[in-house]
């Protein structure tokens, strides 16, 4: 299995636009067959060094997480998400 984790910290971190880009990334839920699971959490500290959302996927494999990085879905996901976001960070691990 692969996990797919990637840290956003958005342009506008109010609480309405954090809910708003969460939202469009947990829409992923179900559209994409390789995605095996996915989790979307908001951050509660908002200590200096926080992100706004975590993104935590999983795949059965690198390949399928390749399938995923283009499909039409996901690709619209991106096309937001750069638009709104300050910064990402990801890290992909097997296990």
């Amino acid at each position: 299995m692969l996990t797919h984790i990637v840290f956003f910290k958005l342009k506008d971190s109010s609480e309405e636009s954090v809910a708003r880009a969460a939202q469009v990334l947990r829409d992923m839920e179900g559209k994409i067959e390789v995605l095996k699971s996915i989790e979307v959490g908001i951050d509660v500290l908002h200590s200096e060094r926080s992100y706004d959302i975590a993104l935590i996927t999983t795949f059965d494999s690198l390949e399928a997480l390749e399938v995923y990085q283009v499909h039409p879905i996901h690709k619209k996901v991106i096309e937001y998400m750069t638009q709104v976001r300050e910064a990402s960070v990801s890290v992909d691990f097997e296990s």
